[in-house]
């Protein structure tokens, strides 16, 4: 069964600034668990120059050591609370860890990272200041991957406007080439096909 996720009151309403402030904090955590994370998701669409309605905030996470309870420890002191009330459960589960920033409201789930893919995204990660803090946010490349592959209405939606807004300095080829190593690597042969009709859907750039 899947654990239930929990909220306190503390939950209701972020304040405008909230995610700078989350940002901040959870950098300064991470300096000290090998500072090899990324920013990705909706908070990502945003620092790409796209607008976009978020109240959350996604990373992925090497930590090192790779400690998450003595991680989330430090999480807890450094004011992120746990979401779920069997976090060790629901991490088995996952791979995920539900916080919520105390100070401003606003979820957070940390994802751990465990495929060499996602060490390439790591690695490909671009410093980029959002709201005033500089973080590792996922490249424009790899950020298109990961939206074709959710393939969720408002994935798709993100996907054309990364296009419009970039497509002339995008590496498509980069960007075929790792849909087509995850469609072999998940038996899927529409992934590809995905990018070159939203392609084709928003015209040359």
């Amino acid at each position: 069964m899947r654990p239930t996720l929990v909220w306190g009151s503390f939950c209701d309403v972020p304040e405008p600034s909230g995610p700078t402030e989350l940002l901040a904090a959870l950098a300064a955590v991470l300096r000290g668990w090998g500072n090899r994370w990324f920013v990705f998701g909706a908070q990502a669409v945003v620092a790409y120059g796209l607008p976009r309605m978020t109240a959350d905030v996604d990373a992925t996470v090497r930590l090192v050591p790779d400690d998450w309870l003595a991680f989330c420890a430090e999480m807890d002191r450094a004011g992120f609370e746990s979401r779920t009330d069997d976090l060790d459960a629901f991490v088995r589960a996952t791979r995920v860890l539900p916080f919520v920033h105390r100070a401003s409201g606003i979820p957070l789930d940390l994802i751990l990272a465990g495929s060499p893919l996602e060490d390439e995204f790591i690695e490909r990660a671009r410093p980029l200041d959002l709201g005033g803090v500089t973080v590792p946010v996922i490249s424009v490349e790899d950020l298109l991957v990961t939206k074709i592959l959710a393939g969720r209405a408002k994935d798709v939606d993100d996907v054309h406007g990364i296009l419009r807004e970039r497509a002339g300095g995008l590496d498509l080829v980069r960007v075929r080439t790792l849909l087509g190593g995850l469609e072999r690597a998940l038996a899927r042969a529409d992934l590809v096909a995905v990018l070159d009709r939203a392609l084709a859907e928003v015209g040359p750039s």
